[in-house]
């Protein structure tokens, strides 16, 4: 058995504290709440607003890649690369669409360039001009209407649409290509180019 210790009793010369007042417990408490929700909210808030960050982002990019029809603007360097769709300087009017499944992927590129610029285009996917036949429609009706090309119809005019099919091998893709020179200083070239993955 162990012997218990003698309590020690609180010396008589200092004083108990006195008890909180009102005032001092209710902005104790305050504080206390104050730094809870600081502990908690922020980091909630943060997370809510990177969330919607996010989810936004994810609706541009699907906007981007859902969307039907030409955008206009260029295709990426990597693009022009794969699909072998060299665009000329100086061109404008500069549009582009992609599609892209199991079967086959294509980049549809419309621009309008000047007649050196159309050369060089030309001389790039390793072609002449003598190669153009007139007349020759090479766009499939298909593809004239996922992009909305017309080269037959009102306000075209025959004789100004010359066109050639340049077929290779896997895996280089094939180009499909139209130029119209109803605009004789400035023609417009129209390609799709196709390719198995």
């Amino acid at each position: 058995m162990t012997a218990s210790l003698p309590r020690q009793a609180a010396p008589p010369d200092e004083p108990s504290p006195p008890p909180e007042d009102r005032r001092h417990v209710i902005r104790r408490r305050a504080l206390t709440l104050l730094i809870i929700v600081l502990l908690i909210g922020v980091p909630a808030g943060y997370l809510v607003i990177s969330a919607n960050q996010s989810r936004d982002s994810g609706k541009d990019k699907e906007a981007k890649y859902s969307a039907t029809g030409l955008t206009a603007d260029w295709p990426s360097m990597v693009q022009r690369r794969l699909y072998q769709v060299p665009i000329p300087h100086p061109s404008n009017q500069v549009a582009y669409y992609e599609t892209n499944n199991w079967k086959t992927s294509r980049l549809y590129v419309q621009f309008q360039t000047t007649q050196a610029g159309l050369d060089q285009f030309l001389a790039d996917i390793g072609v002449s001009r003598a190669a153009l036949k007139k007349g020759d429609i090479t766009i499939s009706a298909r593809d004239q209407e996922i992009t909305g090309w017309k080269f037959t119809g009102p306000g075209s005019r025959p004789g100004d649409d010359f066109g050639i099919a340049r077929e290779q091998k896997n895996p280089d893709p094939t180009l499909d290509v139209v130029v119209n020179t109803g605009n004789a200083i400035y023609p417009f070239v129209y390609v799709v180019s196709r390719t198995v993955p």
